[in-house]
C-alpha cells in the first residue's frame, strides 16, 4: 500500500513564505514590465500606448464547484476570463495580478496546483504575473485577478461605436460552456447519491473543455489585423449572447435584429441539450461563459469576413426605436430578453 504524500499546512509557511513559494522562478517576458513581484506595486511602462485594465472575482460556491472543477483548471480559467476582457478591447494583455482568500481546508500543495494553472495560462498567453495578495477566508476559496493590457490609441475598441446597419458578428460557437456545466452538475448529483458510480462523460470532451478550460480569443485579434478590419464595437460573451447584445445596444444607442437560424452551435452542444431536454437556443442566448467575441462591423466590410470559417454574421444593428429583437426561422420578431448570469440576482 502506497503511503500518502505529506501535506504541508499553509500555517507552516506563513503568508510571506507562501508568497515566496508561489512567486519563485517568475521571469518577466515583456519590456513594459519594469518591476514585478517584490515591491508595493508593479511598474509598467507603455510609452504612447493606452493601458486597459480588467478585474474579475471568482468565489467558491458561486462561480465554481470544487467537486468537479480541478484546481489547475480553475487557475487557468481564472486568468483566461480576465484576458478575454482585454482582447474584447482589441488590446494585448501584458500583465496580471492575482489575489486569493483561502480557508484552512486547503493545503499548500492544493494552492500549488491552483497556481500551476495560473502559470500555465501566463505562459500560453505570454503575460507576466507581477503581483497580488493573499488573505485568509472562513468560507473556502476566492480568486481575484486583474489583467492589464495595451493597445495603440487608434486600435482600441469600445462598446459605444456601433451604428445602425452595422453587421453583428460572433467568433466560434455558443452554448457549449453552459451545456458542459449542465453535464457536470448532472453527474455531480448522481455522485451524491452513489459515490461508486463512475461519471458518464464520454463523447462530450468539447463541451467539458469549454466549461473547465476555456480559451480567450487572442487569435481573433490577430485575424482582425490580417484582414485589415477594426470592429466598431466589441464585447466578450461571458454572461450570455442576449445580455451582451443588450450591452452593445445600450452603449451604442442602437437596436438590433438577431437571426435565430444564424447562431452557431456545435453538435455536442445540441446533443447534450437534447439529452437533457433543454432548448439549445436557450443555452446560446443565456448560458454564458463561452468567452467568444461579439462585435460589429460596417456593412462595407462584409466581403472581408464572409468566407472566414471562424466568424458568423448573426444579425445587424438597427435604429434604437426598432428595439432589440430575435428574428425566428419563420420571420417573426420577438423582443430579446437577457436572462443570463446576474450577479445580484438570487
Amino acid at each position: 500500500m502506497n503511503k500518502q504524500s505529506k501535506k504541508t499546512s499553509i500555517s507552516e509557511l506563513g503568508e510571506f513564505g507562501l508568497i515566496d513559494r508561489l512567486t519563485k522562478g517568475i521571469q518577466l517576458k515583456n519590456e513594459s514590465s519594469v518591476k514585478g513581484v517584490g515591491d508595493d506595486a508593479a511598474i509598467m511602462e507603455f510609452g504612447d500606448n493606452q493601458v486597459v485594465v480588467s478585474t474579475d472575482l471568482l468565489t467558491e460556491g458561486i462561480h465554481f464547484n470544487l467537486m468537479y472543477v480541478p484546481l489547475k483548471h480553475l487557475g487557468y480559467k481564472a486568468v483566461v476570463v480576465n484576458l478575454s476582457d482585454i482582447y474584447a478591447m482589441n488590446a494585448t494583455p501584458k500583465q496580471i495580478t492575482v489575489s486569493i482568500a483561502i480557508s484552512g481546508k486547503f493545503s499548500v500543495e492544493a494552492i500549488d496546483e491552483l497556481y500551476s494553472g495560473i502559470h500555465l495560462a501566463c505562459e500560453q498567453y505570454n503575460v507576466d504575473l507581477v503581483g497580488g495578495d493573499t488573505t485568509s477566508s472562513l468560507t473556502g476559496l476566492t480568486i481575484c485577478i486583474t489583467a492589464i493590457g495595451e493597445a495603440k490609441k487608434e486600435d482600441v475598441v469600445q462598446r459605444t461605436g456601433a451604428s445602425s446597419n452595422d453587421l453583428l458578428c460572433v467568433s466560434g460557437d455558443l452554448g457549449g460552456a453552459y451545456m458542459g456545466l449542465q453535464l457536470l452538475e448532472r453527474e455531480n448529483e448522481v455522485f451524491k447519491v452513489n459515490q461508486n458510480m463512475q461519471p458518464q462523460l464520454e463523447g462530450y470532451d468539447y463541451i467539458l473543455e469549454r466549461q473547465l478550460k476555456p480559451e480567450a480569443r487572442k487569435d481573433v485579434i490577430a485575424a482582425f489585423k490580417k484582414l485589415g478590419i477594426k470592429p466598431t464595437s466589441m464585447i466578450d460573451i461571458s454572461d450570455g449572447l442576449s445580455s451582451e447584445i443588450m450591452h452593445l445596444c445600450k452603449n451604442s444607442g442602437t437596436g438590433c435584429s438577431l437571426f435565430e437560424d444564424k447562431i452557431p452551435m456545435d453538435n455536442q452542444t445540441k446533443q447534450m441539450a437534447e439529452e437533457l431536454n433543454i432548448n439549445p437556443l436557450v443555452a446560446a442566448l443565456n448560458g454564458g461563459e463561452d468567452y467568444e467575441l461579439l462585435f460589429t462591423l460596417p456593412l462595407d466590410e462584409y466581403d472581408k469576413i464572409k468566407n472566414d470559417p471562424d466568424f458568423t454574421i448573426i444579425g445587424h444593428m438597427t435604429e434604437a426605436g426598432e428595439g432589440i429583437n430575435l428574428v425566428t426561422g419563420t420571420g417573426s420578431a420577438i423582443p430579446l430578453e437577457a436572462q443570463g448570469w446576474n450577479h445580484g440576482k438570487k
